[in-house]
């Protein structure tokens, strides 16, 4: 049982967290890469650069891009697959688990202020 949002609530919400999160000190996250980003924290893995491609619909090499960009700010990690030496993993960094923390408070808070 969840709480019953307007579709304005809920862009209101979206919008206050957006706005929040480029004020802070933190990285500029383009939509595609947070999607991945959460992808990779909040389902079960094990990730491939294939099963985000497929599971987001959009083209391996534009999946690869994000994971450059995400991998250079330390928020994921690439790992050879040991199975499947083709294969490359994406795994989750403490850097990136931090990052999310701190967004998820940054969603909360608008959330809060959007309902009050």
């Amino acid at each position: 049982m969840g709480i019953e949002l307007t579709p304005n609530q809920a862009l209101d919400i979206w919008c206050r967290a957006a706005v929040d999160g480029v004020r802070r000190d933190a990285p500029d996250l383009s939509a595609r890469q947070l999607a991945l980003l959460l992808l990779v924290y909040m389902t079960e893995g094990p990730h491939t650069v294939r099963g985000l491609s497929e599971t987001l619909n959009i083209s391996k090499p534009a999946v690869t891009r994000a994971i450059d960009r995400l991998s250079k700010l330390d928020l994921v990690r690439r790992k050879s697959d040991e199975n499947d030496r083709r294969s490359v993993l994406i795994q989750r960094t403490v850097k990136g688990s931090i990052f999310l923390r701190e967004y998820s408070e940054i969603v909360a808070s608008a959330a809060l202020a959007s309902t009050a």
